[in-house]
């Protein structure tokens, strides 16, 4: 395969990665609703646009992608074997900036929950902290 045809790939890939309405967000969309819970989603108001946002309740939730979002699980502590220097930056700006969307909404009032890509697999457990969170 020749370099342009890998960054063509890669381009490609890329292109495929969503930033809304990805399989983790549409999870736990679905335990939240069948919890009885409703929702706003991608608040464009609000800091960082958050996934699920509770109005009523100035709460709002980000599910995060594990790699994306520099999770210290397996899946997110991998580093590409291929321009490392870039996805280093990159994460870590993830990171960065994700931080200020959180101190932010805590400033405007908001209590705010992150739920990693990898926690949704545990469903019971996902639904016990949703619960305690929204409950509180």
């Amino acid at each position: 395969m020749t370099r342009e045809e890998s960054r063509e790939a890669r381009s490609r890939t890329m292109r495929a990665v969503k930033s809304r309405d990805t399989t983790p967000e549409l999870a736990v969309r679905r335990l939240l609703f069948a919890m009885g819970f409703r929702y706003r989603i991608q608040r464009k108001d609000l800091p960082g646009k958050p996934d699920i946002v509770f109005p009523s309740r100035k709460k709002v939730v980000f599910v995060h992608g594990c790699f994306w979002h520099g999770h210290e699980c397996p899946r997110g502590a991998r580093v590409p074997k291929t321009n490392t220097t870039y996805w280093r930056k990159k994460i870590a700006a993830n990171i960065m900036r994700d931080a200020q969307h959180i101190a932010r909404l805590r400033q405007l009032g908001w209590e705010v929950l992150l739920v990693w890509e990898c926690q949704v697999k545990d469903t019971a457990a996902l639904q016990n902290r949703l619960a305690a969170y929204l409950n509180a």
